[in-house]
């Protein structure tokens, strides 16, 4: 499974990367606040919506830290998707948050 850590995925974003990011939480926990740039998919509701992704292009799985984003991460890796989970999750975020 591909890692890359909080900070890296705010560099490239403060370097005007495009992203695209999926956050994994809860609607409750993504109410609180999520990476500006990133779409909302549940972890239980990602194997109902991996149609919305597409497979030639490559996605940084987020959650609060790291742990369920690892399971999208793997579950999607496995369906032939490219993603890479953000190490740490948002306890390891310093960027804004919306």
């Amino acid at each position: 499974m591909k890692e890359i850590d909080a900070r890296t995925v705010q560099e490239k974003l403060d370097q005007g990367e495009s992203l695209n990011i999926i956050d994994v939480r809860e609607a409750e926990e993504v109410a609180a606040g999520k990476i500006p740039e990133a779409d909302h998919i549940p972890l239980g509701l990602i194997e109902f919506r991996e149609n919305e992704l597409d497979k030639n292009k490559e996605y940084i799985m987020v959650c609060r830290s790291g742990g369920r984003s690892g399971k999208a991460t793997q579950y999607l890796e496995s369906r032939g998707y490219n993603v890479t989970n953000m190490r740490g999750g948002m306890l390891d975020w310093e960027g804004s948050v919306q």
